[in-house]
């Protein structure tokens, strides 16, 4: 996907945009201190599903667009009319991509 971005450049970027500090995430996020953000903004660490959609809330924004998506992706995820909260979607979203990413697309 062109303009593709890491995912801790763009939690840095959204973070700078919002003239939010370090710290001032690392409150809003559960972590004790800006080393933590440090870590992450650098790509040290890995985030799960579930601080990722944390940092999207404190960032103001989706999981999806943490992930660089900028395009909304239709799923093909059908049984019987049944509905998908907006977290699934991301799931599924994300399932897929790296589904993708296995057959080397």
């Amino acid at each position: 996907m062109e303009g593709l971005r890491p995912i801790y450049i763009n939690i840095k970027k959204l973070r700078q945009e919002l003239n939010m500090s370090q710290d001032e995430l690392a409150k809003k996020t559960g972590y004790t201190d800006r080393s933590s953000i440090a870590k992450i903004e650098t790509g040290s660490v890995d985030l799960g599903e579930s601080k990722i959609e944390i940092f999207a809330k404190a960032l103001n924004t989706t999981p999806a667009k943490l992930y660089g998506w900028t395009e909304p992706e239709t799923i093909a995820a059908h049984n019987d009319n049944e509905e998908w909260t907006e977290a699934e979607k991301n799931e599924i979203a994300r399932f897929k991509k790296w589904v993708k990413s296995k057959r080397g697309e």
